[in-house]
């Protein structure tokens, strides 16, 4: 019996997609980081500015890597890091900053194909203030305090009391 060769072909190129999602995550859980930081900015209510990210940072022989992700997700900008720190090679970071994008694209592809180390905590908490920041509570007082609190766990290798 012939096998319907549009099927089989439409069903080889879901694998495909799927693995290189599985890919990115799994890439993600070691290289990446879900982060939201408060800098000054005096055009502000409060003098400060939430700003959240998604960064994933590689040495230029990686450049290609940070590409893909760029490419894979339709949004981002990859900037040049001139630090070297321990890298004997220029440091490169794929950033996605924008609330739409995060919304979107980064927050919906981490919870169909969700992280496995404790990155996934971070995750969940950079989720809820994405939500917070999109129904426009970091403009009150009592909301901009509860993103404080959820930033302030973020990141955390170890408990600090």
């Amino acid at each position: 019996m012939p096998r319907n060769n549009v099927s089989s072909a439409d069903n080889q190129q879901e694998r495909l997609r799927t693995n290189v999602a599985w890919w990115i995550t799994g890439f993600t859980d070691g290289e990446g980081c879900f982060s939201v930081s408060f800098i000054r900015n005096t055009t502000t209510k409060t003098g400060k500015q939430i700003f959240p990210e998604f960064v994933i940072t590689q040495g230029s022989k990686s450049l290609e890597v940070l590409e893909a992700m760029q490419k894979y997700f339709h949004c981002g900008s990859i900037i040049l890091n001139k630090r070297y720190d321990n890298h004997r090679e220029h440091l490169y970071r794929y950033c996605v900053r924008a609330i739409p994008d995060l919304r979107t694209r980064i927050i919906p592809h981490f919870k169909k194909f969700p992280l496995k180390t404790s990155k996934k905590n971070d995750f969940k908490l950079f989720d809820k203030v994405i939500s917070k920041i999109a129904g426009k509570r970091h403009l009150s007082k009592k909301g901009w305090g509860d993103i404080e609190k959820l930033a302030a766990k973020m990141n955390r290798k170890k408990v600090r009391s």
